[in-house]
């Protein structure tokens, strides 16, 4: 968090209710609940960190529900960056531990077939790099292209090593 929103009141000035959060990126993710930081900083600073705490993993329970619901490349931009990102790891060990689940039950192209899935949806991530996108949604697709990148290569080594 770099700096948070506060709600205004009628003369558009800050009141001491937080709604939501920023990142240094400039990217903003609004608080499950708004936030109380009046009195002691001490206290209020708590108040923030379960607001962040609490946000985080409201957003990650959605997210990783929504995540076959709609398109991966339409589904990032529904999500704050850490959100996206954890999630697309959460979803890549699930479809491994699918694939390894297959190949027990004696599909024997399992794995590469989860394999070109990855391949096809880095494709899609390039594209869209390509494209316009915002300057959050840029560093957003690259560092998921980067983790990507890194997933694709561990399954390939497993298809290699059998």
């Amino acid at each position: 968090m770099a700096k948070m929103q506060f709600q205004l009141d009628a003369s558009k000035n800050p009141t001491k209710t937080s709604l939501g959060m920023y990142s240094k990126e400039e990217e903003y993710v609004a608080f499950s609940e708004p936030c109380d930081c009046s009195g002691q900083v001490e206290i209020w600073l708590n108040h923030v960190l379960r607001h962040m705490k609490a946000t985080v993993r409201h957003e990650m329970t959605e997210a990783v529900t929504a995540y076959e619901e709609k398109s991966r490349e339409q589904w990032l931009f529904d999500y704050p960056a850490q959100v996206a990102l954890t999630c697309t790891q959460i979803w890549w060990t699930t479809e491994v531990g699918i694939a390894f689940a297959r190949l027990e039950e004696g599909y024997e192209n399992a794995m590469k077939d989860y394999y070109k899935k990855q391949v096809a949806q880095l494709k899609t991530l390039i594209t869209m790099l390509i494209g316009q996108l915002s300057k959050g949604d840029r560093q957003k697709i690259m560092t998921i292209c980067t983790i990507d990148v890194h997933a694709r290569d561990v399954v390939a080594k497993m298809i290699a090593q059998k």
